[in-house]
């Protein structure tokens, strides 16, 4: 490696371990304050207004979309527009949330008192304690960041990154003080891989009808043979009397008995099917179904109605990971 290539992971380096210091130097300092801006926010009727201009207004447009998706009503006011009309998006039941590293930022220092006015709390999220920022604030959130990761100290870098964490920490807490679950966090993403891992169920993707392969018990194993080879599954449920499933064989079991001499194919194939086999149910997440199927090192699962216990389609290894789940 030469000089130039050390100097470039060096560099690299030195960034990320400032950025990391910024973060754990936050959490160490976390205190009353976080508490209740935290509570804060939760008791909030309206929306969070996050504010700020610059690199500080670019870590508050993320905040505000983390919040939105995660169940707390949030939007971005650039302080400069706000002035020129966009202050009707405001409402008296609104929280502010403002940032600035200095807390010294001119736009933001004009819009807070006028705010302040209309009735909104204000959350800062500052380095200065001192600032003007931190004096119109309800709720003073330090960054404690000793410095930026640029050699000159003027880049924003950590002291971002450390905003970034923070609104990340008030997300997350927020999701879990409103109870805030997977299937309301999947209504509001209901586009993109994201939303396919979250919204599809086993039903969606189960193959059913004829090619659902189901045998009775009394059924000869060549019988479950032919019809395991009439689908692409390479298995069949089998079921008892009552049409409930009792066992499950595959391809992969007629392997392991021939291997130990089995060769009667005439006998009942209850003899050699697995019994109590792994199930799923239509309503099941297919991620939970692409999950069991890779643990468990096999090729699909029969799925089975919740109430009846009547196999009611098989969920296959294939149709999964065409759906990038596996």
């Amino acid at each position: 490696m030469n000089a130039k290539d050390s100097l470039i992971l060096k560099t690299a380096r030195g960034v990320i371990k400032s950025e990391s210091r910024a973060v754990a130097g936050l959490s160490k300092a976390l205190d009353k304050s976080f508490v209740r801006a935290a509570r804060l926010l939760e008791g909030c009727s309206g929306k969070a207004v996050l504010i700020g201009v610059g690199k500080s207004g670019l870590i508050a447009r993320k905040i505000a979309a983390t919040l939105a998706s995660t169940g707390t009503r949030s939007v971005y006011l650039h302080p400069v527009e706000s002035l020129h009309g966009d202050l009707g998006m405001i409402a008296s039941d609104d929280v502010a949330v403002a940032l600035s590293y200095s807390g010294e930022t001119e736009e933001t220092a004009k819009l807070l008192p006028i705010l302040r006015k209309q009735g909104l709390p204000v959350i800062s999220i500052t380095n200065n304690p001192d600032s003007r920022l931190a004096r119109c604030s309800d709720v003073v959130l330090r960054l404690h960041v000793k410095s930026e990761a640029c050699p000159m100290d003027i880049v924003p870098t950590s002291s971002t990154t450390a905003m970034l964490a923070l609104g990340d920490a008030l997300a997350v807490t927020l999701m879990t003080l409103k109870g805030f679950d997977r299937s309301r966090f999947a209504r509001l993403h209901p586009g993109g891989n994201l939303g396919k891992l979250l919204n599809l169920r086993v039903a969606d993707l189960m193959h059913k009808g004829r090619e659902n392969p189901v045998v009775k018990e009394t059924a000869s194993v060549a019988a479950a043979l032919r019809v395991m080879t009439s689908t692409r599954a390479g298995a069949v449920s089998v079921t008892g009397a009552n049409g409930r499933l009792t066992g499950y064989f595959t391809d992969g079991d007629l392997r392991r008995r021939l291997q130990d001499g089995f060769s009667d194919l005439s006998l009942p194939v209850k003899l050699v099917m697995t019994r109590g086999p792994l199930t799923v149910h239509p309503e099941t997440m297919a991620m939970e179904a692409a999950k069991l199927i890779s643990e468990r090192k096999i090729d699909n699962l029969p799925v089975t109605d919740r109430k009846t216990g009547r196999p009611v389609g098989i969920i296959d290894e294939r149709d999964l990971l065409k759906e990038g789940l596996g």
